[in-house]
């Protein structure tokens, strides 16, 4: 079966075809600038040169249209006909209650996915708006979601619920969600397979940090708690988020700069977090740069960063009572040697030696990076949610057709 994964946003579109006989990717690409004169669509097929068009797509049934056309092309195509697409699998940034699993699509899923628009307002209608698109480009073809909360609903209540009026939750469903649960459901796993352990046998965290970031702490092979919370901006410092701040701050700012809520929205989502500290990025590598070069407010900004972090794992091995593993994905996790680094040798009272030549090595694959016999392993695992989301898709196909 070949499945084709979609992470459709508001003004773009992600793609990876799958061949699930054995888990390949057959080519991957993306579209941007949805809605305008000049959009650009960049495929990468395997074995093949790259190529890259610019014209006019005014909507996600052009784009998804547009990718068809790419992956059916008979000089860097993929696939020979259209009909080889047997499924087609969405990411879906909320699921709310109401998904505690990945589902197929259908008018109920759809209605529900369109009622959680108030809980993500950026994410959810582009998602429904590919969904749509692949149904107008390819009607027959089942489809399924993956959503990023779907992991994080194994929390118990003390973990999830806010310490305010509960006719709050009641009401209107506030409480912690937690994102990133397509990466950190996939990184336990491949860490659990690594370690040669089953999952629910390891007290393990999770540290998902790209320019999104985010800590779990998995009790029993099963999410327990999460750094981020309604939205996806409790928790740590990121690039351009600000991260845990004391709320009151939001009134008193609008109140001095009279800013508007759209306005300190904005303030704490995208110029914020790690852009604020340093003056410079929200790039962890040019962060690191001009740390290196003796910018003060970059070495300030790494260090806030390293110290929240080390925070929430301290906090999430008091509330597992201890820590088997510790796990670093995503673009910074995977590939800082200096942030890495700096948390580990700030928590080695937990029980971390860190072996510094294994840290430094630039490789892709699944790794330990502390010394034979430590008492709390640290592993580097690529994340790789495409692939989760294709395996749920099939999963979900397969089963629907002997059922």
């Amino acid at each position: 079966m070949k499945v084709l994964v979609i992470n459709a946003g508001s003004s773009s579109l992600k793609y990876q075809l799958y061949d699930m006989r054995d888990e390949s990717v057959l080519a991957s690409g993306r579209v941007e600038r949805i809605g305008m004169d000049s959009s650009i669509v960049t495929h990468e097929p395997v074995d093949k040169p790259e190529v890259r068009n610019v014209s006019e797509i005014l909507d996600h049934v052009t784009a998804v249209k547009r990718v068809i056309d790419m992956l059916t092309n008979p000089e860097f195509g993929a696939i020979s006909h259209l009909n080889e697409i047997e499924a087609v699998g969405h990411r879906v940034v909320h699921g709310g209650e109401a998904f505690s699993s990945s589902v197929l699509v259908t008018q109920e899923v759809k209605l529900e996915i369109r009622r959680l628009f108030d809980l993500a307002p950026l994410h959810n209608p582009a998602h429904m708006m590919g969904i749509s698109a692949v149904e107008t480009n390819l009607p027959d073809v089942p489809q399924a979601v993956v959503f990023d909360t779907a992991f994080h609903q194994t929390m118990p209540n003390t973990s999830y619920l806010y310490p305010i009026p509960t006719v709050l939750y009641r009401r209107h469903k506030i409480r912690r969600y937690g994102f990133h649960g397509t990466s950190h459901s996939y990184v336990s796993a491949q860490a659990a397979n690594y370690l040669q352990k089953p999952l629910e046998s390891i007290k393990m965290i999770t540290c998902h940090i790209g320019n999104g970031a985010s800590c779990a702490a998995i009790l029993d092979g099963k999410s327990f708690d999460t750094s981020m919370g309604m939205t996806p901006l409790e928790g740590l410092m990121m690039g351009t988020r600000s991260g845990d701040i004391d709320p009151a701050i939001v009134p008193f700012v609008m109140n001095k700069e009279e800013l508007t809520l759209n306005e300190v929205n904005s303030m704490l989502n995208k110029h914020s977090g790690m852009l604020a500290i340093s003056g410079i990025s929200s790039d962890m590598r040019e962060v690191t740069e001009a740390m290196v070069d003796g910018d003060k407010n970059a070495k300030l900004a790494f260090d806030m960063y390293a110290y929240r972090v080390k925070k929430y794992i301290g906090a999430y091995a008091a509330a597992m009572n201890g820590v088997d593993t510790i796990v670093f994905t995503a673009g910074v996790g995977e590939n800082s040697v200096a942030l890495r680094k700096a948390i580990c040798e700030g928590i080695s009272f937990l029980g971390i030696e860190l072996d510094d030549a294994r840290n430094e090595q630039r490789r892709k694959d699944c790794r330990e990076i502390t010394k034979e016999g430590s008492r709390v392993k640290v592993l580097v695992v690529p994340t790789n949610e495409e692939l989760l989301i294709a395996r749920d898709t099939y999963n979900l196909v397969k089963q629907s057709r002997t059922s």
